[in-house]
C-alpha cells in the first residue's frame, strides 16, 4: 500500500496533537506522488492540507503527481499542478489506477479520479517550507 511511516510529514498543533499528514511515495520506474493527504475535520479550512502540501513539494523535485477526486482538482490547481488527461503521457501506475477507478469507483457517482502533475513551476509565492 505504500504506507511507510518514514516518507510522512506530519502536522501538529500547539499542544502536538496530530492535525494532519502526507507523504511522498515514490512507484517503480521512479515516479513520485504526493499522496495519503489527511487532515483532521476540525482543522479543514484553516490551512493545514495547504502547509502540508507546500512542505512536502519543498522536499520532492519535479515532477511530482497525485491522484484525486474530481472536485478537488481546483484545490491541487492552486498549488501548480495540472491535470493530465487519459490520452497525455503518465506513469503506467496513475494510467491503470484511472482504469480501475472508472470502472469500479466512481462511475456510479458521476465523479472521476483525476491524475495531476507538478512540473515545478511555483505558484503563489515560494513553495518550501511549513511557517512558523
Amino acid at each position: 500500500m505504500g504506507l511507510d511511516w518514514r516518507r510522512f510529514v506530519v502536522a501538529v498543533d500547539d499542544q502536538e496533537q496530530v492535525i494532519g499528514c502526507g507523504q511522498i511515495k515514490e512507484h517503480r520506474g521512479g515516479a513520485r506522488e504526493l499522496a495519503s493527504l489527511a487532515v483532521s475535520p476540525e482543522w479543514r479550512g484553516r490551512g493545514a492540507a495547504g502547509a502540508i502540501i507546500r512542505w512536502l513539494m519543498g522536499e520532492a523535485q519535479p515532477p511530482l503527481w497525485l491522484m484525486c477526486r474530481s472536485d478537488l482538482v481546483q484545490l491541487y490547481l492552486g498549488f501548480g499542478f495540472v491535470e493530465i488527461g487519459p490520452d497525455e503521457i503518465q506513469p503506467p501506475y496513475f494510467r491503470r489506477m484511472r482504469r480501475l477507478a472508472k470502472a469500479l469507483l466512481f462511475a456510479a457517482r458521476g465523479d472521476y479520479l483525476a491524475v495531476m502533475a507538478w512540473r515545478g513551476e511555483e505558484v503563489g509565492g515560494e513553495v518550501g517550507r511549513l511557517a512558523g
